[in-house]
C-alpha cells in the first residue's frame, strides 16, 4: 500500500483541524427547543453531535430554578452512565440520582437519569397507588427506540401512560416522521407536542474511499444534485470490476497498521473502526503497530499513566490481555463481549484523546458520545442478532455520526474500505438518504396485563390501547397505502385480542377473577417485572424456588434470565454439586406442566439450562473468576450481564416481602452474594 489522495481531496485535506476556540453560542433550533418546551411537548430531531444534550442541560438547568425535578430516560446503560458523570458535574453530584436496575444511588435527587424500563415502572406504580408521578420535566433521549422491534413498546407504554400535567421532551436524530410522533402526542396528550428540526450537521461530513493501491479517493461524484449520490468516477470504475484488488484475502482482515500509518500522513487520526464481529475487533488488535504512538512520546506518556490511574486497585483489569496494546499501539477494541468495567477504561481513553483507535461493532455507534475525527465502514451489511441485514439509512447515520467533534474538528470523515462484503453503490445511496419511518412496536406480556389491571378495568385498558401509536397511524391512513392501513387494523385487533388471551390464561391459573380484577396471587406476582414472571410466581407459590439458599436461588434465577442455547446436558452428562443438581431437577420437574399450558396457550416459556446455573452458583460461592470463565461458553461481558440481569430478577422477589418473606429475604442475600468485583466496580 502506497500512501496517496486524489487531487479532488486537496481542499477538503486543507479544512482539517482544530476550529478557533471562542465562547458558545447556541444554535437557532436550539434556542427554539428551550422555548418550546417552556410550554408544550417538544420532539427535536438533529444530526448526531449537533447539540441536543446542551437543550437537555437548558430544559434541566430552568426546570431546577423553578424547584421542579426532572427524569432524563434512556435506553442504553453506558449513555445513561455518561449521562449521569455530565449532569453530576454540572448540577452537583448531590442533586443527581442514577436508576438502571444494575445501579441504584441517589433514588430521591431533583434529577433522576435512568433506563426508560426502570421509568416506565414507575408509572405502573404510580397508577396503582393514584398517586402522581413526582416529576415536573421527562427527557427521552433516543426517540427512535419508539420503533425498536424489541423495547419500543417500553417507549410507547411510557407516553400513553405519562400525566398530561407532565412535559416531554424528546431527542433524536434519526426519525423520518416527526410529524406524525407529534400528532400522535398531540392528539392522546391534548397538548401541543412541538416538532423541531435541524438537519446541518454542526461537522461537515466528508465520505471518502480507500483504493486497495492505497490512494483516497471522495466517494461521490462533486456534480451530483442534491440528494443525489453518484459514486466518484474512479470509486464507479472501481465498483464495476468482476474481480477487483482487494485490501485482504476472503475471509481476513486487512493490514489495520498499514491503514492507520496512511490515515495519520493525512490526520485522519483518531478512527472508530466498524466491524462484523467481537472476534474481529480483538483480532484487529494483532494488525496494528506501535510506531504510530512511537513517533509522539508524549502522549504514548499520557495513555501510559491514564491506565495506570484507570486499573489502580482492580487486579483484573490491572492484568487484562489488551492493556498492552492499550499502552504500546494506543488502540483498543470495545463490544459487548468486554467487562464493562473495561469498557470505561475504553471509553475514557477515547473521550481523553489518547487514542489513536477503537474496534467497535456497530452498537457503539447507538447513542454514546465517543466522537473521532473518521469512522472507518468496512461492511454494507450488520449482523442484527439473527442475521445480516443490509444498513439503514438510520443506522449508517449513526455510525457517521461519531465522525467530527464538534469544538474540535473543523471536518469529519467516513472511510469507506472495499472488500467482500461492501456494497459500494448500495453505501452511497445511504450518505444523504432520509431517515426512516418509526413505527409502533406496541405488544402484550404478562407484566403489562397484571399492572395495568392493577389500576384500569379491562374496558380503561382497551382505550389505552386505542390510544397507542398503531391507532394513531391508522386514523391518519390518508397518509399510508391501503394495504398499510389494513395491516395495522389488523395489528390492532391481535392487540385487543392478545390482551384478552392472557387475560383469560391469568383468570384460569387463578392470577385474575374472570371480569379482571387480581387476585392475592396477582397482586404479588405484578410485582415481578422480570423476564418469565408467570413461571417465576408459580415456582414461588408451589414452593419450588430454594428461599433458604442465596446461591441456589441465584443459580436458578439465573437459568430464567439466560439467553443462550446449548446441545448438551450437564444435569445428565456432568458431575454437578449435589444441591445444585438436586434443586434444578426439582424446579424443571415441577414446572413442566405449567411450561406446557403456557406453551399450548399460544406463549412462550424459556428452556432452563442448567450451564449458566453452575457459573452463577460456583460464583455464588466465590470460585475465581478467572477460574469459571477458563473454558466456559460465556464471554466476560455476557456473564457480566447474566449476572447484572440475575440479580435485577432477584430484586424484584425481594419485594414480595409482605407474602412471602422467606424467599424474598434470600433473594435479598443472593444479590449481595454476586454483585462483586470484577463485575461491580467503582465505575459500575
Amino acid at each position: 500500500m502506497k500512501p496517496g489522495a486524489d487531487k479532488g481531496l486537496k481542499r477538503v485535506f486543507e479544512k482539517i483541524g482544530v476550529p478557533d476556540d471562542k465562547p458558545f453560542t447556541p444554535d437557532p433550533f436550539q434556542i427554539e427547543a428551550i422555548d418550546a418546551v417552556q410550554e408544550a411537548d417538544c420532539l427535536v430531531t438533529a444530526p448526531t453531535g449537533a447539540g441536543k444534550t446542551w437543550i437537555a442541560e437548558e430544559a434541566t438547568r430552568n426546570c431546577l430554578a423553578k424547584k421542579g425535578r426532572i427524569w432524563y430516560a434512556t435506553p442504553l446503560k453506558a449513555l445513561t452512565n455518561s449521562i449521569h458523570a455530565r449532569f453530576s458535574q454540572l448540577f452537583g453530584e448531590e442533586n443527581v440520582g442514577i436508576l438502571t436496575g444494575d445501579i441504584k444511588e441517589n433514588a430521591d435527587a431533583d434529577v433522576i437519569i435512568g433506563t426508560t424500563e426502570i421509568l416506565r415502572n414507575q408509572l405502573y406504580d404510580a397508577m396503582y397507588t393514584g398517586e402522581d408521578l413526582n416529576c415536573d420535566l421527562i427527557i427521552l433521549d433516543e426517540a427512535h427506540y419508539l420503533g425498536d422491534a424489541e423495547r419500543g413498546v417500553v417507549w410507547e407504554e411510557i407516553m400513553i401512560y405519562l400525566p398530561v400535567r407532565i412535559p416531554l421532551l424528546l431527542l433524536s436524530a434519526t426519525i423520518g416522521n416527526p410529524d406524525q410522533i407529534a400528532g400522535w402526542l398531540t392528539a392522546i396528550r391534548g397538548r401541543t407536542c412541538r416538532i423541531v428540526e435541524n438537519k446541518r450537521r454542526p461537522v461537515p461530513l466528508h465520505p471518502i474511499f480507500l483504493h486497495p493501491s492505497g490512494t483516497l479517493y471522495p466517494l461521490l461524484k462533486k456534480t451530483a444534485g442534491p440528494g443525489e449520490a453518484r459514486l466518484h468516477d474512479k470509486v464507479y470504475k472501481f465498483a464495476s470490476i468482476k474481480k477487483p484488488p482487494v485490501l485482504a484475502p476472503p475471509g481476513r482482515l486487512p493490514d489495520f497498521g498499514d491503514i492507520l500509518t496512511l490515515m495519520e500522513r493525512y490526520d485522519l487520526l483518531p478512527a472508530i473502526f466498524f466491524l462484523k464481529s467481537r472476534a474481529e475487533c480483538d483480532n484487529a488488535l494483532k494488525l496494528c503497530r506501535n510506531d504510530l504512538l512511537n513517533k509522539t512520546p508524549q502522549k504514548k506518556a499520557a495513555l501510559k499513566a491514564t491506565i495506570e490511574e484507570l486499573v489502580a486497585g482492580n487486579p483484573h483489569l490491572a492484568a487484562h490481555p489488551h492493556r498492552r496494546d492499550l499502552e504500546e499501539k494506543g488502540c483498543a477494541a470495545h463490544h459487548s463481549g468486554h467487562l464493562p468495567a473495561w469498557k470505561v477504561v475504553v471509553e475514557t481513553l477515547m473521550a481523553k484523546g489518547l487514542l489513536n483507535a477503537m474496534f467497535a461493532t456497530s452498537t457503539v455507534a447507538a447513542g454514546v458520545n465517543f466522537p473521532a475525527r473518521s469512522v472507518v465502514i468496512l461492511n454494507s451489511d450488520r449482523f442484527n442478532g439473527v442475521d445480516f441485514q443490509t444498513l439503514s439509512p438510520s443506522e449508517f447515520q449513526q455510525m457517521a455520526g461519531r465522525a467530527g467533534r464538534r469544538g474540535m474538528d473543523n471536518i469529519g470523515f467516513a472511510l469507506v474500505l472495499p472488500g467482500k462484503f461492501m456494497d459500494l453503490k448500495g453505501i452511497a445511496g445511504l450518505v444523504n438518504a432520509p431517515a426512516l419511518n418509526v413505527d409502533s412496536q406496541i405488544k402484550i406480556d404478562f407484566s403489562m396485563v397484571l399492572n395495568l389491571l392493577l389500576s384500569h378495568t379491562p374496558e380503561q385498558v382497551r382505550t389505552l390501547l386505542d390510544h397507542s401509536f398503531a391507532s394513531y397511524l391508522i386514523a391518519a391512513g390518508e397518509k399510508r397505502s391501503k394495504a398499510a392501513r389494513k395491516r395495522f387494523g389488523q395489528d390492532l385487533a391481535l392487540l385487543w385480542n392478545d390482551f384478552l388471551a392472557h387475560m383469560d390464561f391469568l383468570a384460569n391459573e387463578g392470577f385474575i377473577t374472570r371480569d379482571g380484577n387480581l387476585t392475592e396471587d396477582g397482586l404479588w406476582a405484578s410485582k415481578l417485572r422480570i423476564d418469565s414472571p408467570l413461571l417465576v410466581a408459580q415456582g414461588i407459590r408451589e414452593n419450588l424456588l430454594p428461599d433458604r439458599d442465596p446461591a441456589l436461588l441465584a443459580a436458578i434465577m439465573a437459568a430464567f434470565v439466560n439467553e443462550k442455547e446449548f446441545k448438551d446436558d450437564p444435569l445428565v452428562e456432568g458431575a454437578l454439586p449435589k444441591r445444585l443438581k438436586q434443586g434444578f431437577l426439582e424446579i424443571r420437574k415441577g414446572l413442566k406442566p405449567f411450561a406446557l399450558k403456557l406453551l399450548s396457550s399460544g406463549f412462550s416459556a424459556p428452556n432452563l439450562f442448567v450451564q449458566p446455573a453452575v457459573l452463577m452458583y460456583g460464583w455464588a460461592h466465590d470460585t475465581p473468576w478467572d477460574e469459571l470463565m477458563t473454558g466456559s461458553d460465556y464471554a466476560e461481558g455476557d456473564f457480566a450481564r447474566l449476572i447484572l440481569r440475575t440479580a435485577e430478577n432477584l430484586r424484584q422477589i425481594a419485594k414480595i416481602g409482605d407474602s412471602f418473606p422467606n424467599v424474598a429475604r434470600t433473594a435479598a442475600e443472593a444479590v449481595d452474594m454476586i454483585l462483586k468485583e470484577p463485575v461491580i466496580t467503582q465505575y459500575h
